[in-house]
């Protein structure tokens, strides 16, 4: 009999420390998840502000090519000529 409860006494020991570790892997797990949602809030942020920066690069090259920096007029000519067939095509679609 006493073979029966060591072999009880064995398995309940397994199953209390597969718990444990159940238990501690699902903490691991959502401390984890937290920190990968974080990081992506984080990802999203800087994306954001590169997609800032860029603009902001944008118009500074438009605007040094106006001042008579060589360098992007062909840039700023092609946007100032976009600008412009916008803004004839709002004309045209008012004067309708």
């Amino acid at each position: 009999m006493s073979k029966i409860e060591e072999i009880v006494d064995a398995l309940e020991n397994k199953i209390s420390k597969v718990l444990h570790k159940q238990e501690v892997l699902k903490q691991t797990n959502a401390r984890l998840s937290q920190k990968l949602e974080q990081q992506q809030q984080k990802l999203l942020e800087q994306q954001e502000e590169i997609a800032s920066w860029a603009d902001k690069y944008e118009t500074l090259k438009i605007a040094n090519s106006m001042l008579g920096s060589d360098e992007n007029k062909r840039e700023t000519k092609l946007k100032i000529n976009a600008l412009i067939r916008e803004i004839d095509h709002c004309i045209a679609q008012l004067s309708e």
